[in-house]
């Protein structure tokens, strides 16, 4: 079995009076795509940021690689929901800021940078600016700019939930074939149990407020994916598992404040 890279011990967060997330333990192993559900307000967001160093918890602790997380790091790139590109800086430079932060010379960033603008489509728009460019090539420059920095584990906080149907689609396989190539560990938080199921190696469930782990579930799907899967026998029991029990939660929690 192997080692796992990352682990959530006990971690719970308090926000004044309010429990957010209760004790939660969570293992990661290395190069896992691990998806988290859970109706809102559960604390889907709340563990990641505490991963990410953005957040401190209450109680507990994360570590990666045996070390204690005490704040951000360049071992954990992060992805938003919300487009957070430096608006004056073009593609190129998006992509290459950490590198130039890390002191790189300029020809290595460069090089490396081209190399993600290519893998995730965006051959061509090195030169645009953000404000010239679609949400779905947004995202994927985001995506390009974590991913140059070659972290350890890659977090992501609903990273295609702004984006039109046909886009998040693409934005999903994108996903999908980065990991395939480069085989990232992926902590992924998302609303929709279709993607969840199609993305991950792993599904996790969280309770309502305050949350905890409800389901941990792997998801038997060979890789490499594509979206004639989601007709398959394997893809619907799961996917129907995963509704239940998300189900459930956002029942119990309307019944809390009724």
């Amino acid at each position: 079995m192997s080692t796992p890279i990352l682990q959530v011990r006990g971690v719970e967060k308090r926000f004044a009076t309010t429990l957010a997330l209760q004790a939660t333990d969570l293992s990661v192993n290395e190069n896992e795509l691990i998806t988290i559900l859970g109706p809102s307000g559960c604390g889907k967001s709340t563990l990641l940021r505490i991963v990410a160093g953005l957040d401190v918890p209450t109680a507990g602790e994360v570590q990666l690689d045996g070390r204690r997380i005490e704040g951000p790091g360049a071992d954990r790139g992060m992805v938003f929901q919300s487009y957070t590109l430096f608006p004056w800086l073009t593609v190129l430079d998006n992509v290459c800021f950490g590198l130039r932060e890390r002191g790189w010379p300029r020809p290595q960033q460069l090089e490396v940078a081209q190399g993600f603008i290519v893998q995730v489509g965006l051959k061509g728009f090195e030169n645009h600016y953000p404000k010239q460019l679609s949400g779905g090539m947004q995202q994927r420059t985001a995506l390009a700019r974590a991913l140059a920095n070659d972290p350890r584990m890659l977090l992501m906080d609903e990273p295609f939930g702004a984006l039109d149907h046909q886009t998040r689609e693409l934005m999903q396989e994108l996903l999908l074939s980065v990991w395939e190539a480069r085989q990232k560990t992926v902590l992924f938080v998302t609303h929709d149990i279709d993607e969840a199921v199609f993305l991950g190696t792993r599904t996790v469930v969280m309770s309502a407020r305050p949350g905890r782990i409800k389901l941990d579930r792997p998801v038997p799907l060979p890789h490499p994916r594509h979206y004639a899967m989601k007709t398959q026998p394997e893809f619907s029991a799961l996917k129907a598992e995963l509704t239940e029990a998300v189900r459930e939660e956002v029942h119990r929690a309307a019944a809390a404040v009724a």
